[in-house]
């Protein structure tokens, strides 16, 4: 039973099942999560929208950076921290620490009073509303902080690292809500 198994165990079977992804499959159901995120009143009615750039076969969300009309945050992990910057179409972006694309720090910070709308990149969530990550603990951190909490979160994933229920820690916190290339659920 998959519900059995340790956070470690399933972050491996998910990773592994998502680097197995043949390109064309991960496009396309990259495509249909952009696609239900661009008609999604939470997302289309937010003005700055903290995001990812995609590594590690992630759901790529790219076409969603070309609209001019949001703020689009990155994040710079420093420390055991993340903190994020602006970025616009066109501006820069350099490798950081574990490989991902970041913006410069000629960018503008962004802090939590400014953000509507959180991008989360999930290995797996479960149908409660909680995520697993890569295990670093980032995004746990961010969200445990108070200027964070109130902020709504949309875990990203694709269906098949949906599942009934993950193992859970009191420091996990719940999204607002999940989106795969087959739904959105609000929790």
């Amino acid at each position: 039973m998959v519900e059995t198994q340790t956070k470690n165990q399933l972050r491996s079977q998910f990773l592994k099942t998502r680097s197995q992804l043949k390109r064309d499959d991960w496009q396309s159901k990259s495509t249909l999560i952009c696609q239900n995120l661009q008609s999604f009143s939470v997302l289309t009615q937010a003005k700055t929208v903290l995001a990812y750039l995609s590594i590690q076969n992630e759901p790529n969300l790219h076409q969603l950076f070309t609209n001019s009309q949001q703020i689009w945050g990155f994040p710079r992990c420093v420390g055991q921290q993340m903190t994020w910057w602006e970025w616009k179409p066109g501006d820069p972006l350099q490798t950081g620490r574990y490989g991902i694309l970041e913006p410069t720090t000629d960018a503008n910070i962004i802090t939590p009073n400014q953000v509507d709308l959180i991008l989360v990149p999930c290995v797996a969530c479960d149908r409660r509303g909680y995520r697993l990550g890569y295990g670093g603990g980032y995004y746990d951190r961010m969200f445990a902080s108070p200027e964070w909490q109130t902020i709504p979160s949309i875990g990203i994933l694709f269906d098949f690292a949906l599942l009934h229920e993950l193992p859970i820690e009191p420091w996990d916190r719940q999204l607002t809500y999940v989106c795969t290339e087959r739904q959105i659920i609000r929790f």
